[in-house]
């Protein structure tokens, strides 16, 4: 819980102190960039979750429709998050679609969903999807940052009767071309 609270205090900060950068804010264009957070794993199987670190590479297109913007995106996040003896969830790749309000000409926030695959160590990989909610920033020209959380479910894990669910909360910078 002091990691959720110091991971979305840091995110405000962020935002806050980006309210004075000057920017175009046209959100047009591909972006690149890392995230970093916190992930929470549970199962339909008792004693059988996990949460840890977990981050990764980020892209994406985002089109700028005014007080609107849509988007799609692709994340890939590197984790060792272990689950039970000798289960750990290793990685978590994402293809998002987005679409947000321009709370300022600068400031985004956004709903978020998707397909979601999450592999693991041992009991191989599972499909899945994910919904959430975000905000970015455009703190500088060409940069920004922000925070999302998102849900994840992945049902009949590798075919083994396990379902899994998954919350995210990661914090993003991203370099706007």
């Amino acid at each position: 819980m002091k990691g959720t609270f110091l991971l979305v205090s840091t995110i405000a900060a962020l935002s806050a102190g980006a309210a004075a950068a000057q920017s175009s804010g046209n959100w047009t264009g591909f972006y690149g960039g890392l995230q970093f957070g916190y992930a929470d794993i549970d199962t339909n199987i008792s004693g059988v979750e996990g949460d840890g670190a977990i981050g990764g590479i980020i892209l994406g297109y985002d089109y700028d429709l005014s007080d609107w913007v849509v988007g799609l995106g692709f994340d890939y996040d590197w984790a060792s998050i272990g689950l039970a003896p000798g289960v750990k969830v290793e990685d978590v790749w994402r293809v998002k679609a987005r679409a947000g309000y321009k709370v300022t000409s600068t400031g985004l926030l956004y709903g978020i969903g998707g397909f979601a695959e999450a592999g693991t160590d041992n009991l191989g990989s599972e499909d899945g999807w994910f919904i959430g909610a975000g905000y970015e920033q455009i703190v500088a020209p060409n940069i920004s940052v922000g925070g999302e959380i998102l849900y994840h479910e992945f049902s009949n894990f590798d075919r083994t009767g396990i379902d899994v669910d998954a919350t995210t909360l990661q914090v993003r910078a991203a370099y706007r071309f």
